[in-house]
């Protein structure tokens, strides 16, 4: 009889804690905060990154299961305890600019068109060392590493670079380089990501 209790509280709690989230449509622009998990260091943004190559790519999630570019990058560097903006183009404004020759490891590459005259920003990666980064690729439908010595289009959409964390990791470049966007996050309490289970969309919604 005690069994059966204890079975039914569980069940009950479950439904509860699984009710109270939304459930999943695409795009899901709820911003999920992500646990701080680790310390600000390359080693754990080494480990994040292995551990999320070739998730899939999915417009508007920010992991753990699926990624697009700028949720790849809030997700690592928002569990090593560092609060980045959501958005490419607000990541952007933030920490301190680096010129391409001076890049090291973690820190972000923003692309944009290959129009050397546009500003905008709609992309970005994580560089990792001798013409390597690491992004969630739209082209490639998941988290991959890309060279530009092998993709140079790249190197023609690159528009910007910037560090947050220092070379010693002792110190953090949150520096703001411009009016960020408010931003408003939320839990898996509250919404659901996307699962492994789900259908991978092609489509990149408008908006």
């Amino acid at each position: 009889m005690k069994f059966k209790i204890f079975i039914l509280i569980s069940i009950l709690y479950t439904l509860f804690f699984t009710g109270c989230a939304k459930r999943y449509s695409y795009p899901n622009y709820d911003i999920i905060k992500p646990k701080i998990t680790c310390k600000p260091k390359r080693k754990n943004i080494e480990k994040l990154l292995k551990e999320y190559l070739n998730k899939p790519y999915v417009w508007a999630e920010e992991g753990p299961h699926a990624f697009d570019c700028s949720g790849l990058t809030y997700n690592i560097y928002g569990q090593m305890g560092v609060e980045i903006p959501r958005v490419a183009r607000e990541q952007a404004k933030v920490g301190q600019y680096v010129p391409p020759n001076g890049l090291t490891y973690g820190d972000l590459i923003f692309f944009g068109s290959q129009n050397i005259h546009s500003t905008r920003i709609t992309h970005v990666g994580i560089y990792l060392s001798d013409g390597w980064f690491a992004h969630a690729s739209s082209k490639d439908r998941k988290v991959t590493y890309t060279n530009f010595q092998e993709e140079p289009q790249y190197l023609k959409r690159m528009k910007l670079c910037r560090r947050y964390l220092s070379e010693d990791e002792r110190s953090l470049y949150m520096t703001c380089n411009g009016k960020l966007t408010p931003m408003k996050t939320t839990t898996t309490r509250h919404t659901t990501p996307w699962q492994p289970n789900m259908k991978v969309p092609r489509k990149i919604p408008r908006r």
